[in-house]
């Protein structure tokens, strides 16, 4: 309003007042001078704090604002910056869960695992435990049910949804009586607010200083998406802010391959104006989504977790941005990029590396992959064997050159003198299953599978089709919480049958067999231990009276102490890494001169550990109980690894193989269902003939074998196949046949059955145990 007269004006001093004030009235026509609307505007604005209001006669005002802010209720916005959309910095991330897009929640499946028993039995994990504190957590169930008219001793599978969640999760803090009997007879009765298993929980993990409690109490919490975000990570200022339609999350939840398709819709939509802006981002974009697409990436969404890849798709997505960065005159080398790469994706892989070639630049590739070797320009042999049996150039040249080397083992199998032959006949199986009913987690199409048992079965498709998600986020999860009490959530499924027919469920990946290097081959297979037990009954072990635990490098006694029985001593350099030697009292030996001088035929304990497996199998071919474990690990193709080997200087199919003979040594119950996920990474053609050897020991005692492969020559040799597909991430996650290979070689929509085809040749003719 326009203020003429403040003598006039009476303001309530108690209460805030609002004054507009008329900055200016003018009719615009031809000849308004620009200025006067700017200068009128600006005064507004700086009078009102950056607000103004415009007045049309005969029509509703319109208030304007210079700030992120709503003019009506005046919610204020942060002005929109590029970390405003990253969930790493505070300033975009979710302020519930800090960006990481989800919480650790109490789960109902991991506190009640067993609904066979009764409330009085133990039901309630987190608080079965004995002496005082389960006397008092039982006269709490006995009080509870006794308010809510049911038996704490009937099993819980035979309450009621309510009366369920009555004691998972309380009725309003509910006053319960409670009669509690001390160890002494003695019997006090009080009345107590029930809160219930779950916020009982919730709020001790809260509350507690203890990272002990809170450990504990993280064994029956799982991860679920954050209430605030919805799993988004982001604040919803930055999810308001939408592109053609999408906000940020919405786009990078995209596929490589979907978010190509996205550009170029964006670029289609835009103005000529808005393209003048977005024209060198958008290119930016879709060039480097390229790069992603022609390696074989393209059913990978944008916002996937590192975590989440496998070593293979990272060492993809790394050579992604070296091709984006267009350098010349560069050595690469990659490790084994195939990794995880099926036989149909690998012709991608090859171009990539041949595009990075034809730039100007140097590509060294370790890599047993028969595609990757038939389109090298140069192929360096090393062996004849491994270990100190190897690290010889055994050939040289172009793969011709190598495959007429009669001295070469990889020449030999390229060539086709050596092969792992199919077998001669496939196991029927031993006529039970474990079925998976309406598999949908991530991009499974509600698929039921059926997994037969007591034959080598294998999970094919092509890299993304959803194998990893049906047998390890589905299955194994599933079987390790009703046969070993794992606490992982499996992935979205109906319901999973015949779980009754295995009484062990064992995941042999290739993650380190120990994380320090007190941790080796001897001591994670058992062998050590006899070992030890044998040393402490020699003569002079006797004599001065030393048990087992005197030849342990893990304790004090028998070693040293300078070192701690590591062997080596590490020298912090302060800005420098820390350098790492051996010790200069024990000279890396691990232990102290008195348990030394112990020998068995000449040999001390230390000497033991430097032995190859086949030099101790030969040493301690007498005894039995190290004999049966050290010829295991020769079985496996580890002949050559010394007993005493750090467990980080194993690689991940050394590691793999280490656990796998320590599975054969032990008792077989002929109910084991044994999981691998890709075995053959880091293996040669030989090593791969090894590998298979096992298998199928591990089968011929009863078990059952499920991989998850892409390697031809062990699909070949499987009972049973399960091939998922056709395509990758939304192309992908259907059933596309299942049976024995010859059936699988001939479903023409499988790029499995295509390649097995070929792998198979003139041996496809193979019969069916009866």
């Amino acid at each position: 309003m326009l203020v003429e007269d403040t003598d006039s004006l009476a303001l309530d001093k108690q209460k805030w007042h609002y004054i507009d004030i008329v900055v200016d009235r003018l009719i615009i026509r031809g000849d308004t001078e620009p200025n006067r609307v700017t200068e009128s505007v600006e005064t507004a604005l700086r009078e009102g704090e950056g607000v103004l209001t415009v007045g049309r006669e005969g029509e509703d005002d319109q208030v304007f604002s210079e700030q992120f802010a709503c003019v009506a209720c005046g919610i204020s916005l942060p002005e929109i910056e590029p970390r405003t959309f990253s969930f790493n910095s505070p300033h975009g991330a979710c302020s519930t869960c800090t960006g990481l897009g989800y919480q650790l929640e109490v789960d109902p499946s991991l506190v009640i695992q067993n609904r066979s028993l009764s409330l009085l039995e133990g039901a309630i994990v987190p608080w079965a435990r004995s002496g005082a504190a389960n006397a008092w957590y039982a006269s709490m169930m006995e009080a509870v049910a006794t308010e809510n008219d049911f038996s704490p001793r009937v099993p819980v599978r035979e309450l009621t949804d309510e009366q369920v969640n009555i004691v998972l999760y309380g009725a309003g803090k509910q006053q319960v009586k409670v009669r509690h009997r001390t160890g002494r007879g003695r019997t006090y009765t009080w009345n107590t607010a029930y809160e219930g298993v779950i916020p009982n929980l919730q709020r001790r993990y809260r509350d507690t200083e203890s990272d002990h409690t809170r450990g504990e109490i993280e064994r029956y919490m799982a991860q679920r998406a954050c209430r605030s975000c919805e799993g988004a990570r982001l604040r919803p200022e930055a999810l308001g802010v939408l592109v053609c339609g999408r906000n940020i999350m919405e786009v990078t939840g995209l596929t490589i391959g979907e978010g190509l398709h996205w550009v170029a819709d964006v670029a289609a939509t835009l103005t000529a104006r808005e393209m003048v802006i977005a024209d060198q981002i958008l290119k930016e974009i879709d060039g480097r989504l390229h790069f992603l697409d022609s390696i074989g990436l393209d059913y990978v969404t944008m916002s996937r977790t590192a975590r989440t890849l496998s070593g293979g798709e990272a060492q993809r997505v790394r050579l992604a941005t070296q091709i984006g960065s267009g350098l010349t005159g560069v050595l690469y080398v990659c490790d084994e990029p195939t990794v995880g790469l099926h036989p149909h994706d690998d012709h991608r892989l090859i171009g990539t590396l041949t595009r990075l070639r034809d730039m100007g630049n140097t590509v060294i590739v370790v890599e047993h992959d028969d595609a990757m070797m038939r389109a090298a320009d140069h192929i360096v042999d090393l062996g004849p064997g491994a270990g100190e049996h190897g690290g010889k150039i055994v050939a040289t040249g172009n793969v011709a050159e190598v495959m007429a080397n009669e001295a070469s083992l990889t020449g030999a199998y390229l060539s086709g003198r050596k092969r792992i032959p199919v077998p001669e006949e496939r196991r029927p199986g031993n006529g039970k299953s474990i079925a998976v009913t309406g598999a949908r987690e991530n991009n499974l199409q509600g698929i039921d599978v059926e997994f037969p048992l007591g034959l080598l079965g294998c999970v094919t498709g092509v890299s993304g089709s959803g194998k990893s998600t049906l047998v390890y986020d589905i299955l194994y999860k599933r079987l390790a919480q009703a046969v070993a009490q794992g606490r992982d959530r499996p992935g979205d499924h109906d319901e999973i049958t015949g779980i009754e027919h295995i009484d062990k469920v064992v995941n042999i990946d290739q993650s380190p067999i120990g994380r320090t290097p007190r941790s080796n081959p001897a001591t994670y297979t058992g062998a050590f231990t006899p070992i030890r037990e044998l040393f402490a009954t020699l003569p002079e072990a006797r004599i001065r009276g030393y048990k087992p635990g005197r030849f342990s490098f893990n304790v004090k006694g028998g070693r040293c102490e300078a070192c701690q029985g590591e062997g080596y001593i590490q020298i912090e350099m302060q800005f420098l890494p820390d350098v790492t030697v051996p010790c200069e009292i024990c000279q890396g030996r691990r232990y102290n001169r008195e348990a030394l001088e112990v020998t068995l035929r000449d040999q001390s304990i230390a000497d033991v550990l430097a032995m190859t497996v086949e030099t101790a199998l030969d040493f301690f071919w007498n005894y039995s109980r190290i004999r049966s474990k050290l010829e295991t690990l020769r079985d496996v193709g580890l002949g050559y690894i010394r007993l005493g080997q750090p467990a980080t200087t194993l690689s991940g199919g050394e590691a793999q193989r280490v656990k796998l003979s320590t599975e054969l040594s032990r008792r077989a119950t002929g109910r084991t269902l044994y999981l691998l996920d890709e075995p053959t990474t880091g293996l040669s053609f030989e090593d791969c003939a090894a590998l298979l050897r096992v298998l199928h020991r591990l089968v011929d005692h009863g078990n059952s074998v499920l991989l998850i492969e892409h390697n031809l020559d062990l699909i070949k040799n499987a009972d049973w196949i399960i091939d998922l597909g056709p395509g990758a991430g939304n192309r992908g996650g259907n059933l596309l046949a299942f049976g024995t290979p010859e059936t699988l070689a001939q479903v023409e929509e499988s790029h499995t059955g295509r390649y097995l085809r070929n792998a198979l040749g003139v041996e496809a003719q193979v019969g069916v145990a009866d």
